[in-house]
């Protein structure tokens, strides 16, 4: 296995962590529910995606695909969107 590979299987796995742990943080029925629900979704689609590329011997397109994703997740947990555990390697902030 190359090390891309590996890296791959690393982001892969922590954006399916990721995904499960987050956590909508606003009142629901609300915009800012919407735009939590609509990370969540994003980093969702981004995982499907880096999956498919990964399907077609696409490492690179399903790395970048896998690290697009978490940053949805990333960025709604940094201004507040999504509850997030805040101990552990799922997040950065």
């Amino acid at each position: 296995m190359t090390d891309i590979d590996a890296k791959t299987d690393k982001y892969e796995q922590l954006l399916a962590e990721a995904l499960d742990a987050a956590e909508v943080a606003a009142q629901p029925d609300t915009p800012l529910a919407d735009a939590a629900a609509d990370c969540q979704a994003m980093a969702r689609s981004y995982l499907e995606d880096g999956r498919h590329f990964r399907e077609n011997d696409d490492v690179v397109n399903a790395l970048a695909s896998f690290s697009y994703g978490h940053a949805w997740l990333d960025c709604g947990a940094r201004i507040g969107l999504l509850d997030v555990p805040t101990e552990g390697h799922l997040f950065t902030i």
